[in-house]
């Protein structure tokens, strides 16, 4: 009994002298610093969600904002000459807490807003005159080349929270904000505005659809009628990963069967959100539904 503890205590020291050498300057490689992480994982000396979080501060410092930005096709934005009365549906409707202003076109962002900041204006029996210029702040921009361990240490120096994405030639590429710096640190992170947890299909038109990539297989096949194999992976985002061959980027597409799949979302080791659509061939379940027997 003596000689497990003395065997087991030898094993225990013998990682800890290796994990002490890559603390001290060893080991000479990222990959190798990963090994021994895994393998402490494996002695249960990290769990796995402190692996997961471990890896993805050593895959923030070698990626860049382009990677990760949300492209200016999707940025919630408001107009420098808008009213109130037309803000508030936008503020309402994205539940965001910062939006970018914009001019007279997407490519010139003037300011940022913060949704708080029209609280002010709601005090009282009686409201002030609204002028956006009150409660205008200044942007931060920044390049798309940008690391993201850079970008996170600005953050939380300047305390912004938001960052307008420009190309070499000025022009407005995007933005990228702190969660989703976090995100890649410890996955996706699920307010109380975002979609409940339990819906994993959401239906914009009879041919829209975004899907979570999470969304089992099994209950995937129930609402479209398909018939994916499940054999293989339990998640459609699983499926999909391996229909592409890779860990596809946001904005990629690739044809299923019935179905056009297009990566709304993703981070450097997962699927998060995906559009589908349906080809012209395909009927949308409630018109299935609804057809001849």
């Amino acid at each position: 009994m003596n000689e497990r503890r003395e065997d087991h205590g030898t094993v225990q020291r013998t990682w800890l002298e290796r994990l002490g050498q890559a603390l001290s300057g060893e080991p000479k490689s990222r990959q190798e610093l990963l090994e021994i992480l895994r393998e402490a994982q494996q002695r249960h000396l990290l769990d796995a969600d402190a692996l997961a979080m471990i890896e993805g501060v050593l895959e923030v410092s070698e990626m860049q904002v382009r990677e990760i930005m949300i492209p200016r096709a999707q940025m919630v934005v408001v107009e420098r000459d808008a009213t109130l009365e037309e803000i508030l549906p936008v503020v309402t409707e994205s539940a965001h807490s910062r939006f970018p202003v914009v001019g007279d076109s997407k490519d010139e962002v003037v300011g940022i807003i913060l949704a708080k900041d029209l609280l002010a204006y709601f005090q009282g029996d009686r409201r002030r005159s609204f002028n956006m210029r009150d409660i205008l702040r200044p942007a931060v921009f920044i390049p798309e080349s940008k690391r993201l361990n850079v970008l996170l240490k600005e953050f939380r120096a300047s305390r912004n929270h938001m960052a307008i994405v420009v190309d070499e030639y000025g022009g407005v590429d995007g933005l990228v904000t702190i969660e989703d710096v976090l995100e890649q640190i410890v996955g996706e992170i699920v307010d109380e505005h975002d979609v409940e947890e339990e819906i994993y299909i959401m239906k914009h038109s009879e041919h829209e659809y975004t899907v979570k990539a999470r969304t089992p297989i099994e209950e995937f096949n129930e609402y479209f009628g398909s018939d994916l194999s499940d054999e293989e992976c339990d998640t459609i985002g699983g499926h999909v990963m391996r229909q592409f061959g890779h860990l596809p980027k946001r904005g990629e597409a690739i044809d299923i069967g019935q179905f056009r799949f297009k990566v709304l979302h993703a981070d450097s080791r997962r699927i998060n959100l995906l559009q589908l659509i349906l080809k012209d061939e395909v009927q949308a379940p409630a018109a299935r539904r609804a057809a001849p027997q």
